[in-house]
């Protein structure tokens, strides 16, 4: 009997284009499913990302090479083993990329964010047992099929396209920094890079979740309009601050009309500088909180007295549970979270390379970078 082949895109050597090969469909394990990928999202500087990753992070390993990159797969279950007990084949499926042991203490107690072998599927590693989770799911979503424990399923809803469901991993990030921080409806927040990959699913899941009043900073200033459009009336529900023209913490008090914000969610990446994060955490009021998604890097010299006298909170906050990603698909059914303007940009497995090296994104975070295998 022939073994059944698929196409996968492997990537050899760092800062080199991917190769699309034929190589088996991979086996699944009892608690797992076999996924049929039908779009796979990426960011557009991912090239980028992944030449200097070694580099940049050191402390968080990539998977071994030639490998399957793909952080964020959605498609269709192909087949479930013996011990899978919620899906079946037919259903359609995003697959969180989170992996963890099940096993240690953090685990044990249901934080499988704290896991001590917490990694990425198809992406990177966050410690130096991320090499142990690498050989048990070699398989990122650049490929035609893939198998996904159980656990990191969220079951989509009809009304939600794969390619839509192929960007939940950034949103996600955005809807779980809400969360932490207690974001609500009496909320105020403050959206740093609101325009952006990342600041545009924070923005669509506070509207989602009734935050009250939204303010935000950016770049490109022909998004504003377009930014501001996402809110039903009333109109002002969201207001904009153009980077580099003024203080962040004196727009933010004037809009506010004196009280500051109650959380700051920072979403600029790594390339920004530091003192635009800081200048936004001085427009928290009283027990406010900053929440870092983007990773702007470097050490930050924070006002810790300040910090101590006003009891505010600054944390960071990586990716999403599932079941926070079911919560999403939920929202998205029930036509709470609308997540419709996304202007997909799609390409075959074949033109990978083309598709993660020098796009040029115009359209800020309403552009939508997509695979489909």
């Amino acid at each position: 009997m022939s073994t059944k082949m698929m196409r996968a895109a492997r990537m050899y050597e760092c800062g080199q284009p991917m190769v699309i090969e034929e190589i088996p469909v991979p086996q699944i394990r009892p608690t797992e499913v076999l996924v049929k990928v039908e779009a796979c999202g990426i960011v557009p500087n991912l090239n980028n990302i992944l030449t200097n990753w070694v580099s940049w992070f050191p402390h968080m390993p990539l998977p071994p090479l030639p490998a399957i990159f793909g952080l964020d797969p959605t498609g269709v279950i192909e087949a479930v083993g013996d011990q899978v007990y919620d899906f079946k084949p037919g259903d359609r499926v995003y697959v969180n990329p989170a992996r963890y042991c099940g096993s240690c203490r953090a685990c044990r107690s249901g934080n499988s964010t704290g896991c001590t072998s917490y990694t990425f599927n198809g992406y990177f590693g966050f410690t130096k047992n991320s090499a142990r989770i690498f050989e048990d799911y070699p398989y990122g979503g650049l490929c035609e099929y893939m198998p996904a424990p159980q656990y990191s399923l969220v079951k989509l809803p009809d009304n939600m396209d794969f390619n839509t469901a192929a960007r939940l991993g950034y949103v996600g990030t955005g809807y779980r920094a809400l969360r932490k921080a207690g974001a609500g409806p009496n909320s105020t927040v403050l959206i740093n890079g609101i325009s952006g990959t990342l600041g545009i699913g924070v923005l669509a899941c506070a509207l989602a979740i009734g935050v009250r009043k939204i303010i935000g900073t950016a770049r490109n200033e022909a998004l504003f309009q377009r930014v501001k459009d996402l809110a039903p009336a009333p109109a002002g529900r969201i207001e904009i601050h153009q980077l580099g023209s003024g203080s962040i913490e004196d727009w933010a008090y004037d809009v506010t009309k004196g009280d500051g914000v109650d959380i700051v969610i920072d979403a600029l990446g790594p390339g920004a500088p530091q003192e635009t994060l800081l200048d936004a955490m001085r427009s928290l009021k009283r027990t406010g909180t900053l929440v870092n998604i983007g990773a702007v890097s470097g050490q930050l010299p924070v006002d810790i007295h300040r910090m101590m006298d006003q009891e505010q909170t600054l944390m960071g906050s990586a990716w999403f549970t599932t079941g926070q990603g079911q919560e999403m698909a939920d929202m998205v059914e029930s036509g709470v979270l609308d997540l419709s303007f996304f202007e997909h940009n799609t390409f075959p497995l074949e033109d990978v390379n083309k598709a993660i090296n020098g796009i040029e994104n115009r359209a800020g975070g309403f552009g939508n970078f997509v695979i489909c295998p």
